[in-house]
């Protein structure tokens, strides 16, 4: 059997010119990277812009899943697979996709391009470098911080308060040695010194702020408005009191445009921003999402993690502020996986057990229950394991009816979009149904406290909230300097509804743990820490770096 990265060295791509052809952009509107990826020029970006804003659009569908396990759920490949699929019954349809992190890639999961036959390329480029949009948010993240540190050594004309600085280093890769550091050491020339922090670049406020921002000027203003640290006066700083919003900006003007791709089967891929859904929001960028609502007839896009956290972001923060409007959700979900939700190990997951599969229901039912409360109609994808019996989907089948949902299964990793064509017929049909009446889980208006609180009960099922004290201060001073009509974003484990990594299943009646929260007020949202979540991950004791070479001719091996 082929790997995945043998299946994409495999096939022949075509000219990333042509593609775009197929949903009306010229070759002159595009910036290329070779001859399979391509930026889209800031006229052209522009240009799809406005026709989005005049109600010219597609159908967006938004694409999660269940709580993630060991056992994979395969929520990209799914993705990749449905838009292929809608492709075979004659749609229009267009990808909008996150950009893959390092972090992940040396680290556990591997990379973030589908599987199998369902797979976005050039494979590894995407995984690596790609267009090097990462790279220059870390630049500019760090910039950020070196000018900070330099205005405090030049005199601190500001009066900053080094103890209060909230701006972090970033790097792309997992490295838990720069969570706590200590910089600004070595004498006077160097610094002053103080703690200091480094976040994952995903996690990074100025990621967010690219998937956000629309256009250089909007992005200027909200680098402006990022808040820094105090003043020993206790009065917030803001980035734009250093004048030096232009130079960040600069380093970005690439970034902020969109990427275009394409799948195995020459289906059109806007690929851009990256955020993490576990500490940050968790979906690619508005533009990358407009352009695609621009060109394609049915626009199919994703959120990191599961429905109670990419989902729910995606609806609350990026809805909200990009002004979209989904027309249907699919919920991936694995037999394999819901077995682990009800006790089974990993090692006996081949073993059919259709008791194991009705108690790891109810972790799916909670995600279909969450998504309904959006006002938006749902459909679950199984996704298919050759392992799969008869009567544990039929299992399946007649849970997910019971419960107000249709699921259909989904073979795209190993047929491609034909495997997946069954899937495309009925999301086709929920998204002309018009059957969407999508609103927000709560109301700008709500007090930050509520909010959280709202999020914490509606969707992770806690029976309470506990707050540690410094973090209620934190939201009142938030609130006084007037970002209490903000929306915001948990952070928290992706292993579990809750901010458990253990409690598998569906808990719910828990005290949910608020830690820390944090200010973006660049991006538009409050961060909440929750349990022993982490912005900087960790790489474990056998790092998917082990297995990734390459040869005297470029060629690489292992990725995924």
């Amino acid at each position: 059997m082929l790997s995945d990265i043998q299946i994409a060295q495999a096939n022949t791509m075509s000219p990333i010119s042509e593609v775009a052809k197929k949903i009306g952009i010229g070759e002159d509107a595009l910036e290329l990277y070779g001859s399979y990826k391509a930026k889209l020029t800031m006229p052209e970006l522009r240009s799809l812009q406005k026709k989005v804003a005049s109600g010219k659009k597609g159908k967006l569908v938004l694409v999660t899943a269940i709580t993630p396990t060991p056992a994979g759920e395969g929520k990209s490949t799914v993705s990749i697979g449905l838009a292929d699929g809608l492709r075979k019954i004659g749609k229009n349809s267009v990808i909008a996709l996150r950009e893959p992190s390092l972090g992940p890639c040396f680290g556990v999961k591997g990379g973030a391009c589908g599987g199998g036959y369902a797979q976005i390329v050039p494979m590894e480029e995407i995984n690596l470098h790609f267009t090097g949009d990462i790279h220059a948010i870390s630049v500019a993240n760090n910039l950020i911080a070196a000018l900070i540190d330099n205005h405090i050594q030049q005199g601190n004309a500001l009066g900053i308060d080094p103890r209060t600085i909230s701006w972090k280093r970033c790097v792309d890769l997992n490295d838990r040695a720069l969570r706590n550091i200590t910089i600004g050491l070595g004498g006077a020339s160097n610094g002053v010194p103080r703690e200091d922090h480094f976040c994952i670049s995903v996690a990074s406020e100025l990621m967010a702020i690219i998937c956000l921002a629309t256009s250089i000027s909007d992005l200027k203003k909200r680098i402006d408005n990022i808040t820094i640290a105090q003043t020993y006066a206790k009065k917030s700083v803001r980035f734009a009191e250093l004048k030096c919003t232009g130079a960040i900006a600069a380093v970005l003007k690439d970034a902020i445009r969109p990427n275009l791709v394409q799948t195995l089967e020459k289906t059109p891929a806007f690929v851009h921003g990256g955020p993490f859904a576990n500490i940050a929001h968790g979906c690619n960028s508005i533009n990358a999402t407009t352009c695609a609502l621009a060109t394609g007839d049915y626009v199919i896009t994703e959120a990191g993690f599961a429905a109670d956290l990419g989902a729910e972001k995606f609806l609350d923060i990026k809805c909200r502020i990009g002004g979209l409007q989904p027309d249907a959700i699919v919920i991936v979900a694995t037999i394999r996986a819901l077995k682990m939700h009800g006790g089974v190990e990993k090692s006996a997951l081949g073993t059919p057990n259709i008791a194991a599969v009705e108690k790891g229901f109810e972790n799916l039912r909670v995600h279909i229950e969450n998504i309904a409360k959006f006002g938006v109609p749902s459909v679950v994808a199984i996704n298919h394991f050759v392992t799969d019996t008869a009567e544990e989907t039929a299992a399946l089948k007649s849970l997910c009816e019971k419960y107000g949902a249709t699921a259909v299964v989904t073979e795209g990793w190993g047929k491609g979009g034909e495997g997946a064509s069954d899937l495309a017929e009925e999301v086709a049909r929920l998204c002309e149904s018009g059957a969407a009446k999508f609103h927000h889980l709560y109301e700008d208006s709500l007090p930050l406290k509520e909010k959280i609180e709202t999020i914490a009960r509606e969707i992770y099922r806690a029976a309470s909230v506990d707050f540690a004290p410094a973090a209620l201060k934190k939201l009142a001073q938030f609130t006084a300097d007037g970002y209490g009509n903000l929306p915001v974003c948990v952070a928290k484990t992706q292993n579990s509804i809750s901010h458990d990594p253990k409690l598998i299943g569906a808990p719910s009646g828990y005290a949910f743990p608020v830690r820390d929260v944090q200010l973006y007020s660049g991006a538009g949202f409050v961060v909440v820490l929750a349990g022993d979540i982490m912005t900087m991950p960790g790489l474990p004791k056998l790092p998917a770096a082990l297995n990734i070479d390459v040869d005297d001719d470029g060629v690489i091996s292992g990725l995924f």
